[in-house]
């Protein structure tokens, strides 16, 4: 167990023959219990002040393994919103690949329907114009006809009748 200044106060010396000036130990004596009083306090203000810093040490380590995990927290966040927003833009890829796929075959399809609808439209035009040549040719042979020759010569009466 350590001196106390208490202790030091209390000390007694036995007297012997030709001993050391009482005063002068009683005066050193009192030196050393002022100066062992000041070291406790100071001491105690030092343990006093390092538990502070502790509590505060432990404060701050509280607050970093709370930063730490909040970290990790938002870049695992992070990490599942960049893998979430990569599914999502392949989704949109794939969608887009089909809706171009689709867009591709309707348009050949259109195409291919055209295509024929042109085709049939020059038979039809082809067909037609045949047609028309033979009823004009028809025509003309009528017109050169010898009937019209024979209506025409006919007297004027009978232009009237008819």
């Amino acid at each position: 167990m350590p001196i106390m200044p208490l202790d030091i106060h209390n000390k007694e010396f036995s007297r012997s023959f030709r001993g050391y000036d009482e005063d002068q130990v009683n005066e050193f004596l009192d030196q050393i219990i002022k100066d062992y009083e000041a070291l406790i306090r100071e001491n105690k203000e030092i343990q006093n002040k390092v538990l502070a810093m502790e509590e505060r040490l432990g404060h701050f380590v509280n607050i970093e393994e709370t930063l730490s995990k909040t970290i990790i927290v938002a870049q695992e966040a992070a990490d599942e919103v960049k893998n979430n927003a990569k599914k999502e833009a392949q989704l949109i890829l794939k969608e887009a690949e089909k809706n171009a796929d689709r867009i591709i075959n309707e348009s050949l399809v259109k195409s291919r329907k055209v295509a024929l609808e042109v085709e049939e439209l020059k038979k039809q035009a082809s067909i037609y114009r045949t047609r028309f040549r033979t009823l004009l040719e028809a025509q003309l042979e009528l017109l050169s006809n010898e009937d019209w020759a024979s209506l025409e010569a006919a007297p004027a009466e009978h232009r009237n009748e008819l």
